[in-house]
């Protein structure tokens, strides 16, 4: 017995119980076993079928193979048979050929076909020529819609069918060229009865629908041009002007013929000098014939462009604009044969071009055109000139050559150099006439005016910027700075010895003259910085180098310029993402260190000559034995004799600056001097010698007698401010004797400097007790020199106190001490 037999029937008969359920173990087996046979059975249903179809498939693929076998004999016998072959394999290239005839036969077919279809419609529209214009627009506008497909198909087809296409634009403009005639005749048919182009032709009411038919045969032909002209490009190229419509081609024909007879013949008003006399004619066309187009074109255009791709471009929809477009071409032709005339005349090729910028802003801005390119507006014939004409840098150098001419010029004059205190204001600074000129001139003729204002591109205003208006700057910079090392040089010891300079002439450079020379170079730089300022501020300006920044951080050069070059020459801060800046920042900062340093230089030689003034002064000690009726109440003292060289060189020097000179520089050379005054006069004659009563009311005469000097030429208030130091110590020394001299204890000398308060309080008990009794003192009279000493000399709060009474701001206690110690009473 098989074994799984034997294992299924251990797992059923346990038990005798399980041999109760024993027929339905069988009625179950059995069940099992049909199922399993009714499955076999199906497998070998399956099994019969897929040996029955792949025999089938078997022989059909025989069948097919034998198919095969016949159709390649019957194709090799039949290759042989046509093309006298031995074999199929030369049958096979000699069969190629003919099929590429067959096909080249076809192509002409369809050739033949396109042309009877191209010729068909030319000789239907001909005909219709005859009978009615309007009707042979139909098969034209077929005919046009023919050419404009084969010209997509021939780029596509990289130019396979040129003679084809040349044939069909033959017959195409041909039949264009005739209706034209026809519809052109008209149109001036009508034009003839209103006696155009006089100014105030009108059209009358019975003409009306005679002219709306004729205006629109003429658009209706331009069409598919115009719609050409708009799917093919996207709207109009700036490197090609838009189109002219037809009914104003016909309306400017009278003009354009008035035109050629003034401005291209023999008349007065030819003059190549002048070209303002076409320009004004041209302006002047607009202004009698603008409303002529208005009131009969203008609704013409609206009604015929409406819903078209064209109803958006004012270059077509608006009359004005159309005109302008319609009388553009022949300022084009005159300019075009007047620029060669005016090639080597420097003059009037910048004349030409001024006057065809001014031309070109007029026709933008008074009338409003924008030449077909919307919002990036018209560039002008300017720009086509210059650009596409390539006459931009020819008349850049001419423009260089004029400023730098005009340039030598204002160097040249007699008077270049002298400051000009009529054109400034009398508070200014005083620049030479010089540097007013030449920012004049580059206002005039390269800035402000309008000589490149106008420019559309940016290259070109960038351009002028740099090299004309900075390069005139530069040089009138290198001048100026020269001049300050000129006189640098023959002011040293080095430069007065290698140059000869005599005594005479180093006086008159270390004088009123040589102070001059350095006011001019500092009037001369300060004006022109602040112009340059100005200049960086002006909307113009702005623009420049707005758009500058923008595209510096877009390229790595503009024009023929890399964006370094140009930083170098404007600003450090292009390109960058740094705030502020400006175009002129590089030159105006130049301008700025010279200003600087030849204020500097101003305010050292004031010094120096002030030190050589005092030397004679700081000599003499008459200050302890001064006596005499003069030091009496109420006596005016005369200032010290020595004192005279500085007096007299500060009355001509600060004389000459107030007027040279604005307030701000003129106070910080003032104070400077004064600094310079003060400490020569505190360290050799004040902390120096010692004073009596008398010798103080000198020094102080004389210290009044300076404050006179320098506040009659600065202002009030100018010198006490400077001089504080000196005029508290000399009133303080001069102070009064009042009572006699306390007995105090004997005592030291009094310490100095930084020392310890504790160290006062022990050197001056008695003199601290005497202060004790006085701080409550309150009196209008003067303090006197006791009872000063006493409490300056108590402690360092005594002494700020009695220095706050006095009314001293600048000295301090040390100061104070040491100067009343100069006091012949007090000393010893």
């Amino acid at each position: 017995m098989d074994a799984r037999v034997v294992d299924y029937l251990d797992d059923k008969l346990q038990t005798l119980g399980d041999l109760d359920s024993l027929d339905a173990l069988l009625a179950n087996i059995q069940e099992q076993q049909g199922l399993l046979q009714q499955q076999l059975r199906d497998a070998q249903g399956s099994l019969a079928d897929a040996k029955q179809t792949a025999r089938e498939h078997h022989d059909a693929l025989q069948a097919r193979v034998a198919s095969f076998k016949r159709d390649q004999q019957d194709i090799d016998r039949r290759l042989m048979v046509i093309t006298a072959s031995e074999t199929s394999d030369d049958a096979v290239p000699r069969f190629e050929g003919v099929l590429a005839t067959l096909q080249r036969f076809d192509v002409a077919n369809a050739y033949l076909e396109l042309l009877q279809q191209v010729h068909t419609l030319s000789d239907e529209a001909q005909s219709q020529l005859q009978t009615s214009s309007e009707a042979a627009l139909r098969p034209y506008k077929q005919l046009r819609s023919l050419h404009t497909r084969l010209v997509r198909l021939q780029e596509d087809a990289e130019g396979a069918a040129p003679q084809l296409l040349h044939h069909v634009d033959q017959i195409t403009q041909g039949l264009r060229n005739q209706i034209l005639v026809a519809f052109t005749s008209q149109l001036e048919q009508v034009l003839k009865r209103v006696r155009w182009p006089t100014p105030a032709a009108t059209i009358p009411g019975p003409l009306q629908e005679e002219w709306v038919v004729a205006t629109n045969n003429l658009l209706e032909l331009q069409m598919p041009e115009l719609e050409a002209l708009v799917s093919g490009t996207g709207g109009t190229s700036k490197a090609k002007p838009p189109a002219v419509l037809l009914p104003f081609a016909v309306l400017v024909r009278p003009l354009e013929m008035r035109f050629r007879y003034h401005f291209e013949g023999d008349k007065p008003t030819n003059r190549i000098d002048r070209p303002e006399y076409f320009l004004t004619h041209i302006t002047s066309l607009l202004s009698d014939y603008s409303a002529f187009v208005q009131d009969f074109v203008q609704p013409i255009l609206l009604k015929h462009f409406r819903g078209t791709d064209l109803a958006m471009t004012p270059v077509y929809v608006d009359a004005t604009c159309a005109l302008i477009t319609a009388l553009l071409p022949m300022v084009r032709a005159k300019v075009g044969a007047l620029l060669p005339k005016v090639a080597g005349e420097p003059q009037l090729l910048s004349h030409l071009m001024h006057e065809l910028m001014a031309f070109d802003t007029t026709i933008r801005e008074d009338w409003g055109y924008d030449g077909g390119y919307g919002v990036e507006g018209w560039n002008g014939l300017s720009w086509e000139v210059l650009v596409q004409g390539d006459w931009f840098g020819r008349w850049l150098q001419v423009e260089k050559d004029f400023a730098l001419a005009r340039y030598q010029s204002i160097v040249d004059a007699p008077d270049f150099g002298d400051l000009d205190y009529e054109s400034v204001d009398p508070k200014a600074t005083k620049p030479t006439k010089g540097a007013i000129r030449v920012n004049d001139l580059l206002e005039t003729i390269t800035g402000q005016a309008d000589r490149y204002r106008p420019l559309t591109a940016f290259e070109h205003k960038i351009s002028f910027v740099i090299d004309i208006q900075i390069a005139i700057f530069d040089k009138l910079h290198e001048r100026l700075q020269s001049s300050l090392e000129a006189y640098l040089a023959m002011t040293t010891t080095i430069g007065r010895a290698v140059g000869g300079i005599s005594k005479e002439e180093q006086d008159k450079l270390l004088g009123i003259e040589g102070l001059e020379r350095l006011c001019k170079t500092y009037g001369s730089a300060d004006y022109l910085e602040k112009a340059m300022r100005d200049w960086s501020d002006d909307v113009f300006f702005l623009d420049i180098w707005e758009e500058l920044n923008e595209r510096s951080r877009q390229a790595k050069s503009i024009g023929n310029m890399s964006v370094a070059d140009i930083a170098e020459r404007t600003s450090s801060t292009v390109g960058s993402d740094e705030e502020g800046g400006a175009l002129f920042d590089e030159t105006a900062g130049s301008y700025s260190k010279l200003r600087e340093r030849s204020e500097q230089i101003i305010t050292d030689t004031l010094n120096n000559n002030v030190r050589l003034t005092l030397r004679a002064y700081r000599q003499i000690n008459p200050w302890a034995t001064l006596t005499g009726s003069s030091a009496s109440p109420g006596a005016t003292l005369s200032p010290t004799a020595e004192l005279d060289p500085l007096l007299v060189y500060l009355t001509n020097t600060l004389g000459f600056l107030c007027h040279a000179l604005a307030a701000a520089p003129l106070r910080r050379i003032t104070r400077s001097i004064l600094a310079t005054i003060s400490k020569t006069l505190w360290d050799n004659v004040l902390t120096r010698h010692r004073f009596s009563t008398n010798g103080a009311s000198q020094l102080q005469a004389d210290l009044t007698a300076i404050c006179q000097v320098v506040n009659n030429a600065v202002g009030a208030g100018v010198a006490e401010a400077g001089l504080r130091k000196c005029l508290e110590g000399a009133q303080l020394v001069g102070l009064p004797v009042k009572g006699g001299k306390p007995e105090k204890a004997s005592r030291g000398p009094a310490p100095s400097g930084d020392e310890a308060e504790a160290d006062w309080e022990v050197w001056g008990a008695d003199a601290a007790e005497a202060a004790d009794q006085e701080t409550n003192r309150t009196s209008s009279d003067r303090l006197g020199l006791w009872e000063v000493e006493k409490r300056l000399f108590a402690d360092n709060h005594s002494a700020r106190e009695v220095l706050e009474d006095l009314g001293f701001e600048t000295l301090t206690e040390t100061e104070a001490r040491e100067v009343l110690g100069k006091r012949v009473e007090l000393a010893g």
